[in-house]
Parts: structure tokens; sequence; C-alpha cells
């Protein structure tokens, strides 16, 4: 399995290595003339309408010399006018009736005397200036500069803050992060209020150049991860990122895998929490799902409500999860199993009851199963594409429709119909969607081992899906963390819950530097003191 696997990853490899390597020539420099600047802009957009070119004119005076360019729709029309137009035509006005404003720089004179640009970083080519219009920034130009002032001006229409809609909780925060990765830095920032939390950011896509942020807490995340993910994310090179999907697959330690080997979500306590734990948070612009490394099996049946409500009932409902998962992954494969290959593990009575409604059948237990597996698989993906107002009418009334008329057509039984449907609510019970896909995926091979080999493949099957866990690794943490290796102190929130004075240090193998999460934690849980009886 092995070699197999390394020589696909060459083959992909030897692929992938005809690529045009860039030509390494130098960015061409800024014109001193502004009508020049204006005229290579207005061409490498292709004359689009929504680059806007601007001269800086002062009632009767002509400062033709100094302009501004920005995209419409990406920069926030108030700011460029308020807080750039007009400061640049008192200052251009004020330059102007300086005694020996021939020999000043101009772009200088406007750095210091309008505050939009007092900190900026001038632009000396073009490739600066067009990542500064393509990221919503006004770019003033003068004649006789050879550079340009870049000016903050991003705005345009975002979706604001919103509750999360794929992991809803009952009790919670309703935050949910956004498309815009400076809104989703304020979300984390607002809850871990430490100059420890730090971020580096990077540009990554030829052509989309996508905004990304690392974000972590010095002092707590193992140096070791951040310094692996700062390498795997700076070997990218692809021509655009459109979603965190991309940089998901393109980091991942192990390719060939249906597990997730990191975690997302879209509800800032989550991230928090993560960081908090000594994990490292990659933000993506233009998608509202952030990534967590490095993830662990056992944190995709983790709900940020299980930290919200006591631990008798975190715990409670955690056993309940856990317990879905192997009803979603192994009911249909021993329904199958036991009814073809094992009748005798079957009371008398049961074994008759299944018998009757058997009779007339025409397909084996395994095309029974597969059949009715097929079709809420479709039924599901029909309610997540039709119109809200209408998937899930459609998709209950379908399953319900469609299960009773094949039992009355006699295609399957009564006793299938009914294991199909608890497996797939089992299913909707793990509260990580992409951990849910894998499991169904599993389910197929798994009913294929019983049907072939009964018990004894379904056993053989489940061996081969651990013994692939625990092959697997997240940014060098073993993902079987920590069931294998068994990590005594970290199993008080694994299946258990404990409460929070007993959960005092952090994951062992997530933070080496600092594992300490609450000082004199066992101590910390109120003592019973007696009243005198009152």
């Amino acid at each position: 399995m092995g070699a197999l696997t390394k020589f696909i990853r060459n083959l992909f490899d030897k692929s992938g290595s005809s690529q045009q390597p860039e030509d390494g020539r130098e960015p061409e420099r800024l014109d001193p003339d502004v009508s020049r600047n204006f005229s290579k802009i207005r061409q490498a957009f292709g004359n689009s309408k929504d680059v806007v070119t601007a001269l800086i004119r002062d009632g009767d005076l002509d400062s033709g010399n100094v302009g501004i360019v920005f995209l419409e729709g990406l920069a926030d029309p108030s700011v460029v006018h308020e807080m750039i137009k007009e400061p640049l035509i008192r200052t251009v006005k004020a330059f102007r009736q300086e005694a020996d404003h021939d020999r000043q720089d101009k772009l200088a004179f406007i750095q210091n005397n309008v505050p939009a640009v007092e900190d900026s970083e001038p632009a000396a080519d073009l490739e600066a200036v067009y990542h500064a219009i393509l990221s919503g920034e006004t770019v003033i130009l003068a004649d006789g500069c050879p550079y340009g002032l870049i000016a903050s001006s991003s705005g345009g229409k975002e979706r604001g803050v919103e509750e999360p809609t794929t992991q809803s909780v009952v009790r919670g925060p309703r935050e949910g992060f956004t498309e815009s990765i400076h809104t989703n830095i304020s979300l984390l920032r607002r809850r871990i209020r430490t100059p420890q939390l730090w971020l580096e950011t990077m540009t990554i896509g030829k052509f989309t150049q996508t905004g990304i942020g690392v974000m972590y807490i010095n002092g707590i995340v193992n140096e070791k991860v951040v310094e692996e993910v700062r390498q795997r994310l700076q070997r990218i090179e692809i021509d655009g990122i459109l979603e965190s999907g991309y940089i998901e697959e393109l980091i991942q330690d192990e390719t060939f895998t249906l597990f997730p080997t990191l975690y997302n979500s879209e509800r800032p306590d989550v991230i928090a929490a993560g960081l908090l734990e000594g994990r490292v948070a990659i933000l993506v612009d233009g998608t509202p799902f952030a990534l967590l490394a490095p993830a662990l099996f056992v944190q995709f049946y983790q709900s940020a409500e299980d930290y919200y409500q006591r631990a008798e009932f975190a715990t409670l409902i955690r056993m309940l999860r856990y317990g879905c998962f192997f009803i979603s992954l192994l009911a249909p494969s021993l329904y199958i199993a036991i009814t073809t290959f094992h009748q005798e593990l079957l009371p008398s009575a049961l074994l008759f009851s299944l018998a009757s409604q058997r009779e007339g059948i025409p397909f084996p237990a395994f095309v029974e199963a597969f059949i009715m597996e097929v079709t809420f698989e479709i039924l599901r993906e029909a309610g997540v594409r039709l119109p809200k107002t209408v998937g899930q009418a459609v998709s209950i009334v379908g399953a319900l429709v469609i299960g009773q008329a094949a039992v009355e057509a006699g295609l399957v039984s009564p006793a299938m119909v009914i294991v199909v449907a608890i497996t797939a609510i089992s299913n909707f019970v793990i509260p990580a969607f992409n951990m849910g896909i894998s499991i169904r995926i599993l389910r197929f091979v798994l009913m294929i081992f019983g049907a072939t080999f009964g018990l004894f493949g379904v056993i053989v099957g489940v061996i081969g899906v651990v013994q692939h866990l625990c092959s697997l690794r997240s940014f060098g943490v073993p993902y079987m963390t920590p069931m294998g290796p068994f990590i005594v102190e970290d199993q008080k929130d694994v299946i258990l819950r404990f409460p929070q004075w007993a959960l005092f240090a952090r994951p062992r193998l997530m933070s080496k530097n600092n594992r300490i999460r609450e000082r004199n934690a066992p101590t910390t849980r109120p003592e019973r003191k007696s009243n005198g009886g009152a």
C-alpha cells in the first residue's frame, strides 16, 4: 500500500513538473509622468470601466500633476472622497503656495499633510500598484515622482456578522465568521485580548492574490508546528485560492485518506478555543471557514456547546455521538452479515419475523441495502441543492414515500428500511460534516466486506480502518491522540468531559511550552461549608 501511494504521488509530481518557470524579470518601474502611468494601468486592466483615474483639481487652478486611481466597488467611495480626495485638494493648493515648491518632493509633502497616507509605504513599481488597487486601496501618483503612495480605502459591500449555519448551538455565542479576513481577525482578537496573539500574513495565488492569515498564541504554541505550517503555505504555487478547502488539500499530511486531517469551523469561539490549546489557525480571505492545525480524530466529535453546558450533560451527549458513529459505520454491514451468514446469532422469534418479511424479496440483503443507501444519499443531496424553502420538505417526504412504496412493492423489507433510516439519522449526529462524509464512504466498503465474508469480513474491515487511523498524522501529531498513543491525563476531555476546574492542563502533544492553563486548579472547586444547619 505504501509503495502504491508513493508511486501515485511521484506520478502526480512528474505530471506537474512541466509547468513553465517564471521569467524572473524585474517588475516595471513607475513613470514620473502621471498620465503615462494612468495609461499603463488602464491598459493592464483592459480599459475596464471600474478602474477610476482622477486628476486632482482645486477650483480654477489645474493641479493635474497629482492623480489618484482605485477600483470602483472595492474601494469605499465615502473614504476616497472625504479622507483622500478632499484633503489632497487642500494639500495640493498649499504645496503650490510654498516658495520652494519646485525643489520639494510632492508626494513627501502630501504624506506629511494628509492623515490617510501618513503611515503608508511607497509603491515603486506597477506590480505593487496593481496589488494595492485590487486590494481596495487608493494609489496617489504625482508628476516628477517615480513612486506612488497607497492610501487605505478598502470597503465595498460585505456580509455582516451572522449566526453560523453549519455549527449551530442551543447555548453559546451567535457570531460567525464572514468572508472578510479583517473581520474574522477582529472577532478572534475580541475573544483573546493579549499581545501574544500573533498574526502572520501572506498572499497566495498568482491571479487571485488571496490573503492568508496565520494566527497563534506565542508562548503556548509549539514553534515546530508554526514553522511547518509556514513552510507548507510558502510552498504553494497555484493560480488561485477561492476557499480554505484549497489550502486544506494542499497542506495536509496524507493525500490519500478519507479522513480530514485539518479541522474547519465558521465559529470564532471554536477557533479561539483551539488557539488557547496551542493550535494554529489559518484564515483565508473570501471564506467564513477557518482551519485549525493540528487536528485530532476526537476533535471532530466535540462541539462548542460541550463546554457551555454542565459536564454531566456534555459527557452523555459525547457518548451518544460515539454510539452514533458506530451505528452509522457498522449497522448496514452487520445486518447484511448476520442475516446472510450468521442467522444462528438471532433469537428464533426475530429470525422468523425477518424471514417472513423477506418472503418475496427478489434481491439478496446486500443489493437491498445498497439500493436503499443510494436512495437515501440521492435524497440527502437533493435536499441540500434544492431551495431552502422546499429542500427539507422534499427530503423528508421523499424518504417516507419512497420507503413505504419500496416496501409495498416488495423490493425491500421493512427491517431494512428501519436499519438504513437509523443509519442515516445517526450520521447527522456527528458535529463535523466532513467526518460524516468519510463515514458514509466507508459504510459502503464495509457493506461489501460483510456481504462477501460475513462477520469475519466486517472485523477485518474495522481492523484496517483502525490501522489506517493510527498511521495518520496531522502536522507531526498522531491523529488518534490521546487514545493512540494513550495519554491518561488527556482522557479528561475525550469521551468524558470533566468539569472545568479539572481541565487545568492543555493537551500534552499540542502545547509543550506552557501546559498549565488554570493555576491552582485542583483547589479551585468550591468547598462545601457548614452554615450551622441553617
